[in-house]
């Protein structure tokens, strides 16, 4: 069964923007994150693509024919060799001259160079930013599924581009996160909201869909939990009550001194030896007495108890 990362991916993979710059911009992003730019002889550039979900890989090409349909692609689907381990397709664009004018026009390249961070002009819009951001988590990001812990990240071997998407994040008001993981780094949301709204700016509904139900449910199942230790906690206390008073009346009756309590207080004890697993209210509803007034004689037997047996 595909985890819900996957079938987010799956989902994204299947929305193609109509806008040619968004469409740049997630290019852009999908390259940052999982393309390496190789050098042939004539100065002629080429780009490897590796992704391990074939939606992935069907939209880059996609895009990347959109951008540029002169250029030459192929794919090729490598099989895993170790158990458990996904395949990858492998997108290779031959080495030509045009590839150079696609590096530059997608904000990988300047000057004969290549960047290490993005362009700002592809970004200039709000929908760029998000489409971006669509390429980045397509290209290297992954989410919990929501009945578990709430964690998205976005994942990059290179610091300046996790800092780029760090910094594009916390301009866009998320609770964003950096860190490092071995020789990678790490930029994550960790809190509800901040996944749904972020798979709601990628317009992921069927994941947006998803990730609320179970937030619901679990939310519903925490208010649950603690309904049942409040009660839990609440018939303890009765339970602890009950037992302080029938010790209390049981020293009186050992004393001797039950039999000459006043009338009230002898018809309490009596009342609660007889019911000695009554809560409070159940006991005053038997005696017909409000529950102020019964713990009121309650008090008045424990400072009996208090003061002439020495219980206390």
């Amino acid at each position: 069964m595909p985890s819900f990362a996957t079938e987010t991916k799956n989902e994204l993979a299947r929305l193609i923007s109509e806008r040619r710059c968004c469409q740049k911009a997630e290019l852009s992003a999908l390259f940052r994150m999982g393309a390496t730019v190789t050098l042939a002889p004539g100065h002629r550039f080429g780009i490897n693509f590796s992704s391990e979900n074939a939606a992935v890989a069907r939209k880059t090409i996609t895009l990347l024919r959109n951008a540029r349909p002169d250029l030459h692609t192929d794919v090729v689907a490598v099989r895993a060799k170790r158990l458990w381990k996904r395949n990858s397709y492998r997108i290779r664009v031959a080495p030509m001259p045009e590839v150079e004018e696609l590096l530059i026009d997608l904000g990988l390249m300047k000057d004969g160079k290549l960047t290490v961070v993005p362009d700002r002009s592809i970004l200039r819009h709000s929908c760029c930013r998000a489409a971006y951001l669509c390429g980045a988590f397509l290209g290297g990001g992954s989410v919990n599924r929501p009945e578990s812990s709430y964690h998205l990240e976005l994942v990059s071997e290179s610091y300046g581009v996790a800092n780029f998407l760090y910094v594009l994040l916390k301009k866009m008001e998320f609770p964003v996160g950096i860190t490092d993981r071995k020789e990678e780094y790490v930029v994550y949301l960790k809190e509800g909201d901040s996944v749904m709204d972020f798979l709601g700016m990628l317009q992921a509904e069927k994941a947006l869909e998803r990730f609320e139900v179970a937030r619901n449910l679990k939310e519903v199942r925490a208010q649950v939990n603690r309904l049942v230790n409040c009660e839990t906690a609440n018939l303890q206390k009765t339970v602890d009550a009950a037992g302080r008073q029938l010790r209390d009346i049981r020293h009186l009756q050992e004393k001797g001194m039950f039999e000459g309590l006043p009338d009230l207080l002898k018809e309490t004890g009596e009342a609660r030896l007889a019911h000695p697993e009554a809560s409070l209210a159940e006991l005053a509803e038997i005696l017909c007495v409000s529950k102020s007034g019964l713990s009121h004689r309650m008090r008045k037997l424990q400072r009996m108890v208090e003061r002439y047996t020495g219980s206390r």
